[in-house]
């Protein structure tokens, strides 16, 4: 499928803050928009009071900040070929809310996603990580029910991919997919750098970007003729994966 054509597939992407997304999950959504296939990301707020350090230390105003990061991640899903969504749900703390479920729901309703990629459900460091995944998932049931009140036909089961957090070790999380974004990086490098609010976190992505890639090699069995600059990602499964091939 070349770039100009288009597929049904939809990649559904739930963040927590403005810049997660790119971080975490950047390679993934280019491959999916450069394969035509549907990408959209919902961001639950802007990451407008605990990530946004740089801003706040400038002396901007709160509704100044959000419109800084709502510009920032609009430019990063551009440059990923993505749509995007904020629902200014506030962060530090997200809080749960019955409201912003049924949000999710009516967005899982609406694009039938085949993937969607989220958050782990540990973070020591940051519990609006967690809450967003625990939201996300709380939907994704919800919407595959016959007698939810919401618009459109009940869900599948789309598998669900929790993106690499921070700090991978703390968080329980232990990849079982490695995702090869060589040909995307680029697009995601540049994506990163629609994000200055983090300018911290350009470097430490691109190496974790390498480490990946030398893993995916060491993982992709011998004379496979895999680039010495791999670029990876990794990803944990939640549900298990039903197929008739074993691979």
């Amino acid at each position: 499928m070349t770039s100009a054509e288009t597929s049904s597939r939809t990649l559904l992407v739930i963040s927590a803050h403005a810049g997660d997304f790119v971080w975490r999950a950047g390679g993934a959504i280019a491959l999916a928009s450069s394969r035509g296939e549907r990408a959209k990301v919902v961001c639950l707020s802007f990451g407008e009071r605990g990530e946004s350090a740089k801003a706040w230390r400038a002396g901007r105003t709160l509704d100044e900040i959000k419109a800084i990061r709502r510009e920032e991640a609009q430019n990063a899903a551009a440059a990923l070929g993505a749509e995007i969504e904020f629902f200014d749900a506030g962060d530090y703390p997200l809080i749960e809310s019955t409201e912003l479920v049924d949000r999710l729901v009516r967005v899982y309703r609406e694009l039938e996603p085949e993937v969607v990629l989220t958050h782990p459900l540990a973070d020591p460091y940051n519990g609006d990580h967690p809450a967003a995944a625990r939201m996300a998932l709380q939907a994704r049931v919800l919407a595959q029910a016959a007698g939810y009140d919401a618009p459109g036909a009940p869900l599948g089961a789309p598998p669900v991919f929790f993106f690499e957090p921070h700090q991978p070790e703390q968080c329980d999380f232990k990849p079982d997919l490695l995702l090869d974004i060589t040909p995307v990086f680029d697009r995601k490098r540049k994506a990163m750098e629609c994000l200055p609010a983090q300018q911290h976190m350009w470097d430490y992505y691109t190496d974790l970007a390498k480490r990946r890639g030398v893993q995916l090699k060491r993982n992709a069995g011998p004379n496979l003729g895999l680039a010495h600059d791999t670029m990876g990602e990794a990803y944990m499964r939640l549900y298990p994966q039903v197929t008739d091939v074993l691979a």
